[in-house]
């Protein structure tokens, strides 16, 4: 292994360092993305019962917001639970957007990393046959270790690009699916929020229309 490290060349550290850093990124968001860190089960029917008996203060907002990324979300939607749903709905939506933002953390790096890998294979390969060709012209063909050396460092950069790019890929990928199905849990869970909300509110008293004659007490009985 250590040997065809070396037939790589200069190049091989680059791509050691960023799978090292698509490694170190793929484990940290597999813990974090965890769905029991992101979407914890029952908390949202336990938020929707908080609203529907106004068990509801200050320090239950303020720990449902640091529980997790759907708390935050739904804890958004409790500091203005008394205004009307197009405020409560966007307030919701804002939040949300911060939410995803840093569920998608480091994700630009990993499809960076996916993209630049088999291109640094690439120039790793485009050298290696610059080394071939320089060889020739210097020795000629007879040099059969002059050959094979510079085959030989263009085929290990383009092996170890395409190595390290094809997880990368299929990581980042894996992640943003991810992330776009917690989303949409997390619509759902905040619709029904709204939802308990508005049937947790008191019913706005009816005023009669202006110039309307005064309803006539019954006198029967």
């Amino acid at each position: 292994m250590l040997e065809l490290f070396k037939a790589g060349g200069w190049v091989m550290w680059p791509i050691l360092g960023i799978s090292i850093l698509a490694l170190a990124i793929v484990l940290e968001r597999f813990w974090t993305l965890r769905r029991k860190s992101v979407l914890p089960a029952g908390l949202g029917k336990e938020v929707r019962d908080w609203a529907r008996h106004a068990h509801l203060d200050p320090k239950h907002i303020d720990a449902l917001r640091g529980n997790s990324p759907l708390g935050e979300v739904l804890a958004a939607g409790l500091d203005v639970r008394n205004r009307p749903r197009e405020v409560i709905r966007e307030r919701i939506e804002d939040s949300g957007r911060h939410v995803m933002h840093r569920l998608e953390r480091f994700l630009n790096t990993l499809g960076t990393i996916a993209s630049a890998a088999p291109l640094l294979g690439l120039l790793g390969t485009v050298i290696g046959m610059m080394h071939l060709f320089l060889g020739i012209l210097d020795h000629g063909v007879g040099d059969v270790s002059q050959l094979a050396g510079g085959i030989g460092q263009a085929l290990v950069t383009t092996a170890s690009g395409m190595c390290v790019a094809i997880p990368a890929l299929v990581f980042h990928r894996y992640f943003r699916g991810l992330i776009a199905a917690y989303g949409i849990d997390m619509e759902r869970e905040a619709n029904a929020l709204i939802d308990a909300l508005e049937s947790a509110a008191p019913p706005a008293t009816q005023s009669p229309p202006p110039g309307a004659p005064p309803r006539r007490r019954s006198t029967a009985g």
